[in-house]
């Protein structure tokens, strides 16, 4: 008896797993994501990654055998909340130049994109215009031969 308790348990016990999964892969599986274009511009750095970017580097070389990312990461979030606004101040300059150029991009990025959107809405109006040409020429030759006749 106890065996056949346990079967059922254990199939009770999988169709709620079956359920949960399916759960929690049905809000995946419904909201899909527009495809990334790969000519959109990047979004710029921040200035604490302008300051990594440096020094990154400069840890890399004064710790050659440490390989740890975290490492790194945490070195430099210590030192950038040590760091005065002072010496902060170039990073904050780069950064900016960076998001002004990016707004640059994005603005030329967005016209091309619009003008596209506009070229291929006009291909279409226009091969619907010409398909309802074409059904009118069509209509025509049709009434012509039975005047014909």
């Amino acid at each position: 008896m106890k065996g056949g308790k346990s079967k059922t348990e254990s199939k009770k016990a999988d169709t709620k797993l079956a359920v949960k999964k399916g759960a929690a892969n049905a809000g995946k599986k419904g909201s899909k994501k527009a495809g990334k274009d790969p000519n959109k511009p990047k979004r710029p750095a921040s200035a604490f990654f302008v300051f990594m970017e440096e020094f990154r580097k400069k840890f890399n070389e004064e710790n050659p055998n440490n390989k740890a990312v975290s490492a790194v990461g945490k070195a430099a979030g210590q030192k950038w909340k040590s760091m005065s606004d002072a010496e902060k101040a170039p990073y904050i300059a780069k950064a900016d130049k960076r998001k002004v150029e990016y707004e640059k991009n994005m603005k030329a990025y967005n016209k091309k994109q619009a003008s596209g959107a506009n070229a291929a809405e006009e291909d279409e109006s226009e091969k619907s215009m010409s398909e309802v040409n074409d059904d009118e020429d069509g209509d025509e030759g049709s009434e012509e031969e039975d005047d014909d006749e």
